[in-house]
């Protein structure tokens, strides 16, 4: 197959494959800022809810019309799709519910364990072989938390446990994904998980309904539409660019948190988050560049 051929031809982007991932990890801080500013108005039940309940109406809108209902929803793993959709949901209910106590860019370096707990786990579930680096990179990112969380610090509460648990979950999801990998589309995965988030969000609203002002519903959308957009724009960044080399860009998330908690919340992450941050992403990254010379 020459270099000319189409598939590479949209392989070989990475400008384009880099700038995407920067605007999708963007969306994502800034959903997960919308969320913690909600999170402070709102029961958690209802702040999720929102988010996929409007993920859910956008992927409706935007992939329906063109494959039809019953393609999008066909699955030959529903037992993986429900479980897939369950790890998803705990993950937003644990991260969402832990930034109501913990700073923005703490909660979601905490939560970038999750490539790292993936390498973990991909040995005893998916039966993967992982190299003595890999295994010290783990190490160094649980490392990294510690530095983050450390004893004695503002952060040493039982509340760090919810950002970990979201990562857990996390993990769990990512290696669900890959497991879903060539048996059902993306476009499929996304949406069932939408549908089965929404669904049980929806049956446990009623216990927490609060009616929110006008300003916060538009917020509330908001939120769904930079997660929606965020999942899309991730996916046609790895049509253009292969993952370790987005990799390095995908944790700028950390950054935008950063950014996010100065602006909007007065917080700046005193020298030991820092230096544990650094340590959490180098981690990821060994690991990810482990996996590209594999």
């Amino acid at each position: 197959m020459s270099a000319s051929h189409p598939l590479f031809k949209t392989a070989e982007q990475p400008v384009k494959g880099i700038l995407l991932i920067c605007l999708a990890v963007l969306l994502f801080a800034s959903h997960d800022t919308l969320s913690k500013y909600l999170s402070g108005f709102y029961p958690i039940v209802m702040v999720v809810w929102a988010r996929y309940v409007v993920h859910t109406l956008l992927m409706l809108v935007v992939f329906v019309p063109r494959s039809g209902f019953s393609a999008v929803v066909r699955t030959k793993r529903p037992g993986l799709q429900f479980l897939r959709a369950m790890c998803l949901i705990g993950t937003s209910l644990f991260f969402t519910t832990g930034l109501r106590y913990i700073p923005l860019a703490e909660a979601t370096a905490v939560n970038f364990l999750a490539p790292l707990l993936v390498t973990a786990l991909s040995v005893p579930l998916l039966g993967e072989h992982v190299t003595r680096r890999q295994w010290l990179a783990v190490l160094g990112g649980f490392a990294g938390v510690l530095i983050v969380i450390r004893p004695g610090g503002a952060l040493f509460t039982p509340t760090i446990v919810l950002p970990l648990c979201s990562a857990l979950c996390f993990g769990f999801y990512q290696l669900l994904t890959r497991k879903l990998t060539g048996i059902d589309s993306p476009t499929t995965s996304n949406f069932l998980t939408g549908i089965i988030n929404s669904l049980i969000m929806s049956a446990l609203l009623p216990f927490f309904w609060s009616t929110p002002s006008w300003p916060h519903a538009v917020f509330m959308i908001g939120l769904g539409t930079c997660g929606m957009l965020g999942h899309m724009l991730l996916t046609q960044a790895f049509r253009h660019a292969a993952p370790a080399m987005l990799a390095p860009f995908s944790y700028g998330q950390i950054l935008f948190a950063g950014m996010y908690g100065y602006l909007i919340f007065d917080h700046t992450p005193d020298s030991y988050a820092i230096v544990g941050i650094a340590v959490i992403c180098l981690s990821g990254l060994a690991v990810a560049f482990g996996q590209r010379k594999r």
